[in-house]
């Protein structure tokens, strides 16, 4: 774990506890050591914190972030020093890809958002791949993880972590059968939401 996640980790979870309180439900399935990818659907930027502070503080998670926001001073920064990477959409991300990859080799933690962008509503969106492409590559499992799309201010808001499971491929799947195995997961990480409505 980064010292520099370590030193800033307290400040975010008690903004982030006062501000957008939380109830965790699936505590059990809160990853133990080793590689973990942590991916949950996403609306707002606030996401990755809700998960973090679910997750607790001995999980560090390395959180995979639009490129934008690392261009923005103090921000990006800030956002480096808690060991967030950027993904440039754009251009296919195969730089993100690696590090992910990178992180998940050396035993560490990776989350994102397999929408690939903020989605509002809670209907079927999109699904890119490419968690499960590297959930496969790397053979590790997936958390998923239901955060509530309509976030509360100062009331509680349900953070609904699922069971870890494997992706039945390996990296010579075909295209078809990747997206099949991404709409699945959307599947399971919506159907956590509905069990807590």
């Amino acid at each position: 774990m980064g010292l520099a996640y370590r030193i800033f980790w307290p400040f975010v979870w008690v903004f982030v506890s006062l501000v957008y309180p939380r109830r965790t439900v699936g505590r059990k399935n809160r990853p133990g050591e080793g590689a973990y990818l942590i991916c949950g659907n996403h609306s707002s930027m606030i996401d990755p914190f809700l998960v973090a502070n679910s997750m607790g503080p001995s999980r560090q998670i390395h959180f995979m972030a639009k490129a934008e926001l690392f261009r923005i001073p103090v921000i990006g920064a800030f956002l480096r020093l808690i060991g967030m990477f950027p993904v440039d959409r754009e251009h296919g991300g195969a730089a993100a890809m690696k590090q992910a990859m990178k992180y998940l080799k050396n035993g560490e933690k990776v989350g994102m958002f397999p929408e690939g962008t903020r989605i509002s509503s809670e209907e079927a969106s999109a699904t890119k791949a490419g968690a499960v492409r590297i959930a496969a590559r790397m053979e590790v499992p997936i958390v998923p993880v239901y955060i509530p799309r309509k976030k509360r201010v100062f009331r509680f808001n349900t953070i609904v972590i699922g069971e870890p499971y494997r992706i039945p491929l390996d990296k010579k799947a075909s295209s078809e059968e990747f997206d099949q195995a991404a709409n699945e997961l959307m599947a399971k990480i919506r159907a956590l939401g509905e069990s807590v409505r």
